[in-house]
C-alpha cells in the first residue's frame, strides 16, 4: 500500500462538485459547510459528511384545483423556481425534511385563498397578481428555511371542459349577433338609398310629365291662335273642337290599323263624340289654367 493510499484512507478525502455544498458534522453535530473542491475529513476524529445540498435553481410545477367566485372549478398551474442560499446552507439542510412538499403546501394555501375572490374572467386578467401573491408568501416563509424564491409564474388556468365549451359558444353567439346587426344596418342603408333614388326618380319623372303637358298646351294654344288669325270668323272654341275631333279619329284609325289589337270599342254616336270632345277640352283647359297659375 502506497503512502498516498494510506493518507487517503486515514484522512478520508471528499470531493464537492460545482454549484454544490457539503455539510460537515463532527460527532453528529453540524460543524461546517464545505465549498466546491477537495476536502479532508479525519473520520477518526469524529468528522463525517452528512450530505450534499445543491445551489442550482430548481423548478416545481404545482397544479391546484380551486373554485372561482362565480362557482367555476379551475385547475391553476403555478411554476415555482427556487434555490438554496449558500450562506444559509445549514438551515436549508436541517430545517426542512421535504422542501418541495412545503412549497406546494404554501402554493395551495395562497391560490385557494385568492382565486375564490375572483370571477373566472378576472382570474385570467389578474393571473400576474395571483403569481405575485404566491411569490410574496413563499418568499416570506421559505427565507426562514434558507431558500430563495427566484420566480413564480401562473403558467396555465384550465376551467372544466364544459365551461370552456360554454364560453366559446357565448363568444360565438356574441360575434354572430354583432354580424347580424352589421348586416341589418347595411340593408337599412341600402333600403334608404333605394327609397331616396326612387323618390328622386319619381320627382324627375313628374317634372318631365309636367313639362310635356305644358309643351302640348303651348302648342295647341299657338295652333288655335294662328288658325283664328288666318281664318276670319272662327273662334278659339271652334278650332279646339276641330283639333280634338281630328285627333280622336286619328287614334281610332291607328287602333284599327294594328294587326294585333286588344282594344274594346264601346258603342257610341255623334253625341258621345261631342261629350268626349267636351271632356278632353275641359281637361286641357284646366291643365293650362293650373300651369299658368
Amino acid at each position: 500500500m502506497t503512502s498516498l493510499e494510506i493518507m487517503g484512507n486515514t484522512c478520508c478525502c471528499v470531493q464537492v462538485d460545482q454549484s454544490t455544498v457539503a455539510i460537515k458534522e463532527k460527532f453528529g453535530k453540524f460543524e461546517d459547510v464545505l465549498e466546491p473542491g477537495c476536502h479532508c475529513l479525519p473520520w477518526h476524529l469524529g468528522s463525517q459528511l452528512a450530505g450534499h445540498l445543491s445551489l442550482r435553481v430548481q423548478q416545481l410545477d404545482v397544479r391546484c384545483e380551486t373554485k372561482t367566485k362565480d362557482n367555476v372549478f379551475v385547475n391553476v398551474v403555478a411554476s415555482i423556481q427556487y434555490r438554496a442560499l449558500a450562506d444559509k446552507a445549514s438551515d436549508a439542510f436541517y430545517k426542512l425534511t421535504n422542501t418541495r412538499s412545503q412549497i406546494q403546501s404554501y402554493v395551495f394555501d395562497v391560490i385557494r385563498a385568492s382565486v375564490p375572490k375572483l370571477n373566472l374572467d378576472d382570474v385570467f386578467e389578474q393571473k400576474n397578481d395571483i403569481a405575485k401573491a404566491v411569490e410574496d408568501e413563499l418568499e416570506k416563509a421559505m427565507s426562514a428555511y434558507g431558500y430563495e424564491i427566484v420566480q413564480t409564474l401562473i403558467v396555465d388556468i384550465e376551467p372544466d371542459e364544459h365551461v370552456k365549451r360554454a364560453m366559446n359558444e357565448i363568444n360565438a353567439a356574441a360575434r354572430m349577433r354583432l354580424a347580424a346587426n352589421e348586416k341589418a344596418e347595411a340593408e337599412k342603408i341600402l333600403q334608404i338609398k333605394r327609397a331616396e333614388g326612387e323618390a328622386e326618380s319619381k320627382y324627375l319623372s313628374g317634372l318631365g310629365i309636367a313639362r310635356q303637358r305644358q309643351a302640348i298646351v303651348d302648342g295647341l294654344r299657338d295652333s288655335v291662335l294662328g288658325f283664328s288669325v288666318n281664318v276670319p270668323g272662327t273662334t278659339a272654341k271652334d278650332v279646339m273642337d276641330m283639333v280634338l275631333v281630328t285627333q280622336y279619329f286619328d287614334t281610332i284609325k291607328e287602333i284599327g290599323a294594328a294587326s294585333k289589337s286588344s282594344a274594346i270599342f264601346i258603342p257610341h254616336g255623334p253625341g258621345a263624340v261631342r261629350e268626349v270632345v267636351n271632356q278632353i277640352r275641359d281637361g286641357l283647359l284646366r291643365t293650362s289654367e293650373d300651369s299658368f297659375s
